[in-house]
């Protein structure tokens, strides 16, 4: 649905025409598992957004309505929840709670969700709809924050008010993407630049259509892990206050020392740092085949040191290798099931897409969405 449509849409349900702001998913090239650990990552935003319309309200009310959801929600704005929900619109009221304890409380409003972004298919559609109704809300109340301060909020509305120990990667991408570039993002310091991509690839981006249930505990159990390998370095190394301080010489030195799990937790992250640093300077020189090995090699570690691959992801990322066009590929977002990436020439694209479809849901019996794409753009009015 265009904007036009959705703002039609908007005054038959509410009688008011609004203002629409709009937020992309993203895809992250290299970097998994890193923001938490206040590393470095290399996402770009990606062509399917979230539109958040909106107009002020008389009342003291927050009315939320979404395109894909039947429900309305309604809320007291004296009176909002200090936590979740556990449905959709926890997005959308967390960005309220937590602009409301930065002192910028929300005034009545009505707002109507649609989104593009695949849910549960680890593209980040949590982060579009976060960052889109944080800029809806702002201009309700003549709040101007800097985007990566936007960034930073949304990441809180979904760490303490969903309850998600999320980095900053994928709400800062959706604020800040670039089209035809990727986003290289120091997650502690929040200094960044884009790396073009060069101009005869596409990105690749192949949904298994699975999710399984432990995903989101085993997310924050990955958390814990990281952070207990960071509490028994620090031993040693009294200095570092996250696995982005360790080194792989260090972090090898005390092999012994520390229980197989966490080091192999601490293996995957230590060298996936590594990976998109290297990375980058690959993509930046053009040098696609060296960049799509890193990518290989961050998805083998994915699988067998952070083992949050699953069977769905493997045979996608295997099927991809042996396609015309293909430069590299890899799972991406939290694991067990949702997405892979792959960098593709463009002219093989179509063919690559079709064929992976096919051969997937021979092995699988799954018929997989397939979506060919550029880096995109962030945020906007």
């Amino acid at each position: 649905m265009t904007s036009p449509e959705l703002a039609r849409h908007f005054e038959l349900l509410f009688g008011s025409p609004p203002r629409i702001f709009r937020a992309p998913g993203r895809v992250n090239l290299l970097g998994e598992h890193t923001d938490y650990n206040e590393g470095f990552v290399l996402p770009c935003a990606i062509g399917f957004s979230t539109r958040v319309a909106i107009s002020p309200r008389q009342d003291r009310k927050l009315v939320i309505r979404s395109e894909d959801f039947s429900e309305l929600f309604e809320f007291d704005l004296d009176a909002l929840p200090s936590r979740g929900l556990g449905v959709w619109c926890d997005y959308v009221v967390g960005t309220a709670v937590m602009l409301q304890e930065l002192g910028h409380p929300t005034p009545g409003a009505s707002l109507l969700i649609r989104g593009e972004v695949p849910i549960g298919a680890g593209l980040s559609s949590s982060a579009a709809i976060e960052v889109a109704s944080a800029l809806a809300l702002m201009s309700l109340n003549g709040t101007n924050l800097p985007l990566p301060q936007v960034a930073k909020l949304c990441q809180k509305a979904e760490n303490v008010f969903i309850g998600a120990r999320v980095g900053i990667m994928d709400q800062f991408v959706s604020c800040l993407g670039k089209a035809g570039h990727a986003l290289l993002l120091d997650c502690r310091s929040l200094e960044f630049q884009f790396i073009p991509i060069p101009e005869d690839l596409r990105l690749v981006i192949c949904n298994t259509m699975v999710k399984h249930e432990h995903a989101s505990g085993a997310y924050n159990l990955r958390r814990e892990e990281c952070d207990q390998g960071v509490r028994i370095l620090a031993q040693w190394y009294p200095g570092i206050r996250a696995l982005r301080d360790v080194s792989l010489e260090q972090l090898e030195q005390h092999v012994g020392d520390i229980p197989e799990t966490i080091y192999k937790r601490c293996l995957h992250v230590v060298s996936e740092n590594q990976r998109v640093l290297a990375g980058a300077k690959y993509m930046a020189d053009g040098d696609v085949s060296r960049f799509g090995a890193l990518m290989r090699e961050s998805h083998l570690s994915l699988r067998d040191l952070f083992e949050v691959s699953c069977r769905e992801l493997d045979v996608m990322a295997e099927i991809a290798q042996s396609l015309a066009g293909y430069c590299g590929g890899r799972m991406t977002g939290g694991g067990f099931g949702g997405c892979t990436v792959n960098l593709v020439k463009s002219a093989d694209a179509p063919r690559f897409a079709e064929q992976i479809s096919e051969r997937y849901q021979a092995v699988i019996g799954i018929k997989p969405d397939v979506y060919i794409c550029s880096a995109a753009n962030g945020a906007a009015a």
